[in-house]
């Protein structure tokens, strides 16, 4: 095992391979279940810590916030101080705070904590895919990038799946307890196997543009996340909104005129690298999003358990997978701007299948749009990744990489906000004339979040059934709302794939 500082650190042994591959796996997966498995908690924990909506919205999107804010810059630390430095030190930092998120129950103190959940992340997730590349052969490279591509696409759902059989038995803060699992399984790995690494010319530390994007999307999200209960013109909103943009045009500024950017603003005129880019952040816009709103609707709504609303979402990932694996081959046979724009639009076919959900659920229906969904996110992942890869040079595949994971996450982010606060604005609409006759202050807990009405309707016994009635139409019409406006969004990013995209073979 070699230890040492240094440029280059080829791993030979294939013995310490597998075990520096089994090692990243589980902190890849780490990192993605920590976005999607939460989903599967989010009712248990509305009802046990009475969140309300907008607070579901942040425990979750606060990760992803300084995740996609900081993974620029994360991977530049690593190439310039060491990669396993970097990836010990994410994965302390991640199971720290979730070991102190297992120990409390205040919704508050959660959004700080996963946000601080997310700067672990950020140094993660990069590190996993750098560590690959600079340290295994060239004949071992490509497959090893190739599990890693399906651990980062499939650990969405086993996230999911291991969440819902936690929760069978244990309370909602068992999915932080899988988090410290394995996290202090990836730090056992790394610590023993993983060789440390630096770039030959390391990029430079662009603090300034690293802050700059962390400012981007925290004030977008935000902006995004308060408007249906602040007021979308009230001027908390409207300075957030503001300040994100304001810090998206200085970023492309500073940027452009940077020696080593974090990200050069030109590559964007390149069409794979541009149409690539667009896609990935839809498609995890519209993933996430829905993520969000299905393990809330179907536990919510239907009442299915944690883990029967996992399992409910594997029809997705049963077609997702397979297809994945042949959409490279597709994409090369009929190009890259059909194929992708093919995927996206069927995409946007099944959410427009699942919007026909009711308080009455109709699996067979769902199912059918799981697929649609599933099997357009399949066609339209792999060939945007391998538009934005090879759109640059080989010294450039750094920037190509930590764009493909940031368009991911920002789009993740970006999904949760957009398509919770659909949700939550026609939620409270739409359940405010059931709670005219409440309390005032019943009255905004019920129009909170779905979980409290149905609380305060329980507690009420038989004179309660119409407020709980009322309640889970308001969500189901939240619900079909973000799903109507995903598609659309869905709709337009397959147009300029279509018209934009490179056409070769």
């Amino acid at each position: 095992m070699t230890t040492t500082l240094t440029p280059t650190t080829i791993i030979t042994d294939p013995r310490q391979r597998a075990g520096v591959l089994i090692t990243v796996s589980l902190a890849l997966m780490m990192v993605v279940s920590g976005v999607s498995g939460l989903n599967v908690a989010l009712p248990e924990l509305a009802a046990d810590t009475g969140a309300t909506q907008t607070d579901i919205q942040w425990i979750v999107d606060s990760y992803t916030v300084t995740l996609a804010g900081l993974l620029y810059i994360s991977g530049a630390i690593g190439d310039r101080f060491g990669r396993k430095y970097l990836l010990v030190a994410g994965l302390i930092i991640f199971g720290g705070a979730a070991a102190a998120a297992f120990l409390t129950s205040d919704p508050t103190t959660l959004i700080v904590i996963r946000a601080i959940m997310g700067v672990g992340a950020a140094a993660v997730m990069p590190t996993t895919l750098s560590i690959i590349t600079s340290s295994f052969p060239e004949e071992k490279r490509g497959s090893a990038v190739g599990l890693w591509v399906g651990v980062a696409g499939a650990g969405a759902v086993l996230g999911l799946v291991m969440s819902g059989l936690l929760l069978e038995w244990f309370s909602w803060s068992s999915f932080f307890g899988l988090n410290v699992a394995l996290a202090a399984l990836a730090l056992i790995g790394a610590l023993v196997l993983v060789p440390n690494s630096v770039d030959e010319h390391p990029p430079a530390l662009d603090v300034v543009g690293g802050l700059l994007s962390l400012i981007f999307v925290a004030g977008l999200v935000f902006g995004i996340i308060e408007g249906p209960v602040e007021g979308w013109t009230s001027p908390r909103t409207l300075v957030a909104l503001g300040l994100g943009v304001l810090a998206g045009v200085i970023f492309v500024w500073w940027e452009a005129r940077q020696r080593e950017p974090l990200l050069d603003p030109r590559l964007f005129r390149l069409r794979g690298f541009s149409t690539g880019s667009a896609s990935n952040t839809v498609q995890f816009f519209a993933a996430f999003g829905f993520f969000f709103v299905a393990m809330q609707y179907l536990q919510f709504v239907i009442g299915w358990s944690p883990l029967q609303a996992a399992l409910g979402m594997l029809p997705m990932a049963v077609v997702l997978i397979p297809l994945a694996r042949n959409a490279p081959h597709i994409s090369k046979s009929f190009g890259y701007n059909r194929v992708g724009s093919s995927g996206l639009f069927l995409m946007a076919v099944g959410f427009g299948v699942l919007s026909l959900i009711t308080v009455d659920l109709r699996y067979w229906l769902f199912v059918i749009g799981l697929i649609l969904f599933g099997a357009g996110m399949a066609l339209a992942g792999s060939p945007a990744t391998t538009a934005i890869t090879e759109s640059l040079p080989a010294a450039k595949q750094g920037v190509a990489s930590a764009t493909n994971d940031t368009s991911r996450e920002f789009g993740s982010a970006l999904g949760i906000a957009i398509l919770g606060s659909v949700l939550n604005n026609v939620y409270r609409s739409d359940v405010s004339a059931a709670t005219a006759s409440l309390p005032p202050e019943a009255a905004e807990a019920a129009e909170s979040s779905v979980a409290a009405a149905q609380q305060l309707g329980v507690a009420a016994g038989p004179q309660g059934a119409e407020l709980v009635a009322s309640a889970n139409d308001a969500f189901v019409s939240g619900a079909t709302a973000s799903l109507w406006t995903g598609a659309g969004v869905l709709i337009l990013a397959a147009i300029f794939v279509f018209v934009r995209a490179p056409r070769k073979r």
